[in-house]
């Protein structure tokens, strides 16, 4: 079947459909990852996009299960070169284009994935439309006034109940605003005992569990948007050691009185360089996020910054001078990518463990 990517300017990319037959709206963007497409594909954080994926061969070891970073898949549409319709891997349930079906996302192949990138880098993320039918050009115009382009996502990939994960460690209060399967992972082999909260739970709430300490996951959308969870993060780290991932960083930021602003076309691939300054070293991050902490606006507030960006100067971590306070940009569980910065938890949990609760 016929598959067409018509861009808001104008651009058309025509190819061939694969996985559910139907039309998406959403925000066009590109992801530089080699492997882990299923990852990318069920990260809540993409709730609302239409990924490219700038490797120009994907599906080629197949999809199982445990790579799954959440019950469904978020975004709204997959791009790619060429998709590999026969993997080979012994672990391999289904191939993409079978998942993509069953999850009822729409997808296309054999467009120039590089022309996409480039445009995307010229005029930062374009809204689109994707489409496997067989439609014209002026039909694929009338969705962009039919659906909306919302960026509260937060509200509605999170848990919508409290869920309690027993632990014999620390006892964490996570706030879900699109959380990946792999953090919850990383702090239960921590030994943490995790309550995760809906996104708009109250500050009363978390604190009637008497946590040791509050993580704020990743997430999509614009951190502005979630003024409710601002709100309550300001209390929260006035009393308990908080520490912030991607989104988490983002509201922090704001919570503390800090900006945040979006980016041209953002980072999303498993090949980031960022340098810790305390360490005075070097890590290849997973990112995925298209929007950033203003530097000048959280040191003023009292934040001192302790990892950039090394391609843009970005900020890409923080800490409170006072308060047990501190957040990343990127994603120290990988999943896809590296995961040299999983130290990230083990200084969190140590935190805890210390009881360095501010009274």
């Amino acid at each position: 079947m016929t598959g067409i990517l018509y861009l808001e300017d104008g651009t058309i990319y025509e190819g061939k459909g694969f996985g559910k037959k139907g039309i998406s709206v959403g925000e066009l963007v590109f992801n530089t990852s080699i492997t882990g497409y299923q990852e990318i594909l069920t990260d809540p954080s993409y709730a609302g996009q239409i990924i490219t994926m700038t490797y120009p061969l994907i599906g080629n070891y197949g999809i199982h299960q445990l790579g799954n970073q959440s019950s469904k898949i978020y975004a709204k549409g997959f791009v790619t070169k060429s998709i590999d319709q026969t993997p080979s891997h012994y672990m391999n349930e289904e191939n993409l284009e079978q998942m993509l079906e069953r999850m009822g996302v729409v997808g296309i192949c054999e467009v120039d994935t590089r022309s996409i990138t480039k445009k995307i880098r010229r005029t930062g993320p374009l809204k689109c439309v994707i489409s496997n039918e067989e439609l014209s050009i002026e039909v694929l115009k009338e969705y962009f006034h039919k659906e909306k382009f919302q960026e509260d996502w937060m509200k509605h990939v999170g848990t919508q109940k409290i869920i309690h994960i027993p632990g014999q460690g620390p006892k964490v209060a996570v706030i879900d605003f699109g959380m990946k399967k792999s953090i919850l992972e990383n702090l239960k082999s921590r030994g943490c005992d995790i309550t995760v909260f809906p996104y708009k739970s109250k500050y009363e709430e978390i604190i009637n569990i008497n946590p040791d300490g509050v993580f704020l996951s990743n997430g999509p959308g614009n951190p502005e948007a979630a003024t409710e969870s601002i709100e309550t993060v300001k209390k929260v780290i006035q009393k308990i050691p908080t520490f912030g991932i991607c989104m988490g960083h983002q509201i922090l930021a704001l919570a503390i009185g800090g900006n945040t602003y979006k980016m041209k076309y953002g980072h999303r691939g498993g090949n980031h360089g960022v340098y810790d300054i305390q360490k005075d070293r070097a890590y290849i991050t997973s990112q995925n996020h298209g929007y950033a902490v203003d530097k000048k606006s959280v040191e003023d507030q009292g934040m001192v910054i302790t990892h950039i960006n090394l391609n843009d100067h970005t900020v890409e971590g923080m800490m409170h001078k006072e308060l047990p306070v501190f957040s990343v940009q990127f994603h120290p569980e990988g999943s896809p990518g590296p995961a040299d910065a999983t130290y990230l938890f083990d200084k969190f949990v140590s935190q805890l463990k210390g009881d360095m609760i501010c009274q």
